[in-house]
């Protein structure tokens, strides 16, 4: 779909299809770097090696999905081959995620490599917390720096609820173990949903300071055919501090981890309390990041449907000028980021029906 209200240019969607960009066409970009037509400066990409998932959250996915074939999804040579361009054009950090990265066969060896990456200063990881009992040891080994973990609730039969298959006590020994893995400032990331968890909010809180975690609450966002609308679930940030402050002192910070949260700290602990706040507090003026799916679309904006495909491009026989061909295309991929999304108004009409897990979490 284009976004003529942002003059979005026509997508490219193959070698065939894809123009590389003359360097006349380029001389905005500093060397090395990413810059999108209102000078924001790409540093940060959220790559999907897998659209799979061992849980069913309501909010990310359907209950009965369909799975891509493993012909369309990126091979790990392939995700290796996109982060080592990006690192090339300036980009320093790498979120991987999924579905749930950590049911990807042979994921280590990936992130071995993407972390020896030369300028690459930080490689993290988001998941779903269920594998984590298993390979926590062996993600520090890697090199993954920070471990975001999705915990909407500390309820087991509500957890049930909301990942549908999910269980809790795997996910809590997860966060032990990776307490024990020797990782600092692991963060929870909580989605925020009224009628459903709002009554936790304050109790996952606790739970972060008792065991030195950050935590980060987020706006729901409208993505996905769910089936119902989202106004009647859409929970504020300024409710949500409202909420809190009557159990906690929150002192607001600059502090930031490259990504959109805002963040407060609790005098007296080490612990950060995060918001994402799509909605209430746009934070698209200062987004760094864009997003590349298991099956190689780089998404410029979570919140639109324009994308690149860099698929055709990584399977194609180019020879010597494969790499040249990749890196312009990405390159050219700043054209068609927007300046803005506007989740609000799409809250029970979505323009984005791709559910997240399609996407990468």
């Amino acid at each position: 779909m284009r976004n003529e209200s942002l003059n979005a240019e026509p997508v490219p969607s193959g070698k065939e299809g894809f123009k590389p960009t003359t360097s006349a066409e380029t001389s905005r970009h500093a060397p090395g770097t990413l810059v999108d037509k209102y000078g924001r400066h790409i540093t940060y990409i959220r790559l999907s090696i897998t659209d799979r998932c061992d849980f069913r959250c309501t909010y990310c996915m359907a209950e009965e999905m369909t799975f891509l074939p493993r012909e369309k999804v990126l091979s790990l040579e392939e995700c290796l081959r996109v982060v080592r361009t990006f690192a090339g054009l300036g980009v320093s950090k790498v979120r991987i995620t999924g579905g749930e990265p950590l049911v990807r066969r042979n994921v280590m060896w990936l992130l071995e490599r993407i972390a020896a990456l030369d300028g690459l200063k930080e490689l993290v990881l988001t998941t779903n917390g269920s594998q984590l009992n298993r390979y926590a040891a062996d993600l520090m080994s890697a090199g993954v720096k920070r471990i975001n973990i999705s915990l909407d609730t500390l309820r087991p039969e509500r957890f049930k609820a909301i990942t549908r298959i999910g269980e809790l006590d795997k996910v809590l020994r997860g966060v032990d173990a990776v307490r024990a893995a020797g990782f600092e400032r692991t963060k929870l990331n909580t989605v925020m949903m009224r009628g459903t968890n709002d009554d936790e909010f304050a109790d996952l809180v606790d739970y972060a300071v008792a065991n030195d975690l950050n935590i980060s609450f987020i706006e729901e966002m409208p993505l996905g055919d769910v089936g119902h609308g989202r106004s009647n679930t859409y929970f504020s940030t300024e409710e949500a501090l409202a909420l809190l402050s009557h159990r906690f002192e929150l002192v607001s910070t600059l502090e930031t981890t490259g990504g959109p949260a805002r963040y407060w700290r609790i005098p007296g602990t080490e612990t950060r309390v995060g918001f994402i706040s799509p909605h209430s507090h746009n934070f698209c003026d200062t987004c760094n990041r864009v997003r590349i799916t298991a099956q190689g679309e780089l998404y410029p904006c979570l919140g639109h449907n324009d994308a690149m495909n860099l698929l055709p491009l990584l399977r194609a026989d180019a020879g010597d000028d494969a790499d040249a061909t990749l890196r312009a295309a990405i390159v050219e991929s700043m054209g068609i980021k927007p300046k803005a999304h506007d989740f609000t108004t799409q809250l029970d009409a979505p323009k984005v029906v791709r559910f997240m897990s399609m996407t990468g979490g």
